[in-house]
């Protein structure tokens, strides 16, 4: 095996592990979902196939394709959203890896057009702010990539209406603990609006935190 071989294979193996992962968080349910890598020195994506169980998921499943979509390596088709992350990868040059989930707290708040305030002081550091919505678009069109990156400027998190979520980062470590951070915003955003009562930070608090996370 050559070097080139053993780096795909790498990251073909850190995927399966992310996504496994994704799938016990909850991230994932049954086989919904996608995550990425990009190998911008190739100019290649490594992604999740279409219609895999990740429970079964090995790393010779992993698809590698180029920016429009051609497959590189891997028998099996990739997800049928590669679209979405081909343009995210195309928008932010620092961005690597892309984790796209339909986990149910912050998809409840993709049904809406308000998507979830910076509410919590980690929201500021972890994703940038508030996690905003992308307008609806057909599930794997490259308008929905487009909304995305609208979305996505100065954030490491938005929401596709009536679809789910997408987190981002400078690798998949990042990417997935965005995910994270952004349903369990969802999650403790939703508790409090059914206990019925909300502080929301003022602009000035929140312009605040924003400074404070950039001197960091």
């Amino acid at each position: 095996m050559n070097q080139l071989e053993r780096d795909m294979l790498d990251k073909a193996e850190r995927i399966v592990s992310f996504s496994i992962k994704c799938y016990r968080e909850k991230l994932f349910a049954g086989k919904s979902g996608n995550l990425s890598l990009f190998d911008r020195e190739r100019g290649l994506i490594a992604i999740t196939p279409a219609g895999k169980d990740y429970t079964l998921m090995q790393p010779e499943d992993i698809v590698w394709i180029d920016l429009s979509g051609a497959r590189v390596t891997g028998s099996r088709d990739p997800s049928s959203e590669w679209r979405l992350h081909a343009e995210i990868y195309r928008a932010f040059p620092e961005v690597n890896a892309v984790v796209h989930t339909h986990s149910p707290f912050a998809t409840s708040f993709a049904l809406g057009d308000s998507g979830i305030p910076l509410v919590l002081i980690e929201m500021a550091g972890s994703l940038g702010g508030d996690v905003k919505v992308a307008p609806f678009a057909m599930p794997g069109s490259e308008a929905v990539g487009l909304g995305a990156v609208c979305a996505l400027r100065g954030r490491k998190a938005c929401l596709l209406q009536n679809h789910g979520m997408v987190a981002v980062g400078q690798d998949l470590k990042e990417a997935y603990l965005n995910a994270v951070y952004t349903e369990d915003a969802a999650k403790i955003y939703s508790y409090a609006l059914r206990n019925g009562s909300v502080h929301y930070l003022s602009e000035e608090d929140i312009l605040a935190l924003k400074a404070a996370t950039q001197a960091k």
